[in-house]
């Protein structure tokens, strides 16, 4: 008796003219019909792997990394200087097209963010140069600056202390190093409410003081200035 094969199974054409169609792989440029284009890896029809995204619109660039169709991974995004050549925006983490992780974000030539970033936003630590010359460098929740950070000036003199809402919240220290002391108290929205003024490497600053601040005469001035600073943190939300 003869031995039959099974016939072969075999897909709807329409199935494998679809898969045909697809793109996946490396692929020369793809153009949008609003101008965009993006030349690089794709995978089921999505941008993903290596690939670099150019929009008309904006004149800004992408090349980096791509996950089933969005920016993830590390990448640069750039935009047209206006001369025919083009300036950094922003260099590190993504994570669907949004910056995440570690990266630096260029905001002019003299101002710029180097650090940590969650869902588009700084979040974590990080440093930011100001375009007075003006240093922060600390934490940071939902893009401004929140925990414990250092801000110095440009004079050298810095605030080492806590932070909310982008601003000075809570306990912390301003050092004048140009004079030659230090306060320490409580800030509320960037104002000292309360603290002690003391004198703090005088003899080696630069403009000192003309008299060094004289010694507090009251009974238990920590106990004053505790009740005073135990006022001004308790938040009222």
């Amino acid at each position: 008796m003869p031995f039959l094969h099974p016939p072969k199974t075999r897909e709807p054409l329409w199935k494998e003219w679809d898969y045909l169609a697809q793109k996946k792989g490396i692929h020369a440029t793809i153009y949008s019909v609003n101008g965009d284009e993006y030349t690089g890896e794709w995978l089921n029809n999505k941008r993903h792997g290596k690939g670099t995204y150019k929009w008309k619109e904006t004149n800004k660039v992408y090349d980096g990394d791509w996950k089933k169709g969005k920016r993830s991974g590390f990448g640069t995004l750039t935009h047209s200087d206006g001369k025919g050549g083009f300036t950094k925006e922003y260099s590190g983490g993504w994570k669907n097209d949004l910056r995440h992780g570690y990266g630096t974000e260029f905001y002019s030539d003299d101002k710029f963010y180097e650090g940590e970033w969650y869902a588009g936003k700084r979040s974590g630590w990080g440093r930011m140069y100001y375009e007075d010359g003006t240093i922060y460098e600390g934490e940071w929740y939902d893009d401004k600056r929140s925990g414990q950070g250092m801000l110095r000036l440009t004079n050298e003199n810095r605030y080492e202390g806590s932070w909310k809402d982008d601003k000075k919240n809570g306990v912390g220290k301003f050092y004048y190093l140009d004079t030659g002391q230090v306060f320490e108290g409580v800030w509320k929205d960037d104002v000292p409410k309360c603290g002690v003024m003391k004198d703090f490497g005088r003899e080696n600053a630069p403009e000192p003081t003309q008299y060094p601040i004289p010694e507090i005469k009251l009974a238990d001035p920590e106990a004053v200035i505790a009740d005073s600073e135990d006022q001004f943190m308790q938040d009222p939300e």
